[in-house]
């Protein structure tokens, strides 16, 4: 069987060769959005899991219907509304969705045409869908943290519990990230006037300001250009890290000097928090990062290392510490893997819980 990953990219890969045949929306479903739901894990062809046509009456719209409502315990959980292949998506192609969001127990609306998919939640207002997708997945620019993401959506990994804090993190992050590659490649007059302040006690002339422009983008793309090469440093120099770490000496958090925590480190930490939500209150399990890997910590303590997150390397491991507090790395292929630590991530946390 292929892999979650192989699997979406195999879909993306067939859209180049039948676009000019998929003219109209029911093709569309057909050809692209119904595969994209069996991979998901649901059956679209179980009532009881994937409803077409689903119908929710909203105030004096009678009957109106949006393409597919993902079902778990007789209750939708996921509306799709489906466009053409080639369809721009707007706000006016999202109202079914943004009415059924009032009238329905789901808390994930998709917005498709096929290639484009748009997650939308109501995490502005309880029961009214957002405006804006806290995620947006284009399989015709594919990226490896966009399908470990779409991954969250799948029929035995889909949390509704979770999904609040999943898509605040993934919403703002991505707007954070617009905002900063804008003022990366023009920098505002707010964001050029913050730098200068901090580090000029004249005036801010308009000759400074366009000064102080030209090296706030000199600074910002440096900035981004040292902390690249940092990390290929490190990952340099993993390959050679021995198995056995001294403890003692490794436990001791480094001070933060410009680390950068990625998104596949924050999607592992949410993975360890959902492994150990029925074990702990999931406020304790706590995410620290170093240089050198990215801590799982409970209540917040260097003693008390759940996991490490060995992110760096091309080959991925988790760390944990056995009796004699020697990290045995495990190596992983996909961030899915961690779930088959789920024991020993289990034992680690009840030993820890025991002496104390």
């Amino acid at each position: 069987m292929m892999d979650f990953i192989d699997e979406v990219k195999a879909l993306a890969a067939r859209i180049p060769n039948l676009k000019d045949s998929i003219m109209t929306e029911e093709a569309t479903k057909n050809a692209l959005v119904m595969p994209m739901i069996n991979i998901l894990g649901y059956n679209v062809f179980d009532p009881t899991e994937v409803v077409p046509e689903f119908t929710a009456d909203h105030g004096t719209k009678k009957g109106e219907k949006v393409d597919y409502a993902i079902i778990k315990a007789g209750e939708p959980i996921m509306l799709i509304e489906c466009k053409t292949l080639g369809s721009d998506l707007n706000t006016n192609h999202a109202s079914q969705l943004f009415r059924y969001f009032n009238v329905t127990s789901a808390k994930v609306g998709i917005l498709t045409n096929g290639t484009t998919y748009r997650f939308f939640s109501d995490l502005e207002d309880a029961n009214k869908m957002d405006d804006k997708p806290f995620l947006e997945i284009d399989l015709l620019n594919l990226k490896d943290e966009q399908v470990e993401e779409l991954k969250r959506f799948k029929k035995e990994r889909f949390d509704v519990c979770e999904l609040e804090s999943v898509a605040n993190e993934l919403k703002y992050t991505k707007e954070i990230k617009q905002i900063l590659l804008s003022e990366m490649n023009k920098p505002s007059e707010d964001f050029v006037k913050f730098f200068a302040n901090l580090v000029y006690n004249g005036r801010i002339t308009p000759n400074k300001r366009d000064q102080f422009t030209a090296i706030t983008k000199k600074a910002f793309n440096q900035f981004i250009n040292d902390r690249i090469n940092e990390r290929l440093k490190i990952a340099m120099s993993n390959k050679n890290h021995s198995d056995e770490v001294d403890v003692e000496e490794d436990i001791v958090e480094p001070v933060d000097d410009g680390i950068v925590t990625t998104e596949e480190e924050i999607e592992g930490y949410h993975i360890v928090k959902a492994i150990l939500r029925e074990t702990i209150a999931p406020d304790r399990i706590v995410m620290r990062d170093t240089k050198s890997y990215c801590g799982i910590l409970l209540d917040d303590n260097n003693r008390k290392p759940i996991c490490r997150l060995r992110f760096n390397s091309a080959q991925k491991y988790v760390g944990i510490l056995d009796d004699d507090r020697k990290e045995i790395k495990t190596p992983i292929n996909n961030l899915n893997d961690i779930y088959e630590l789920t024991a020993k991530i289990k034992l680690v946390v009840e030993k820890m819980e025991s002496d104390s």
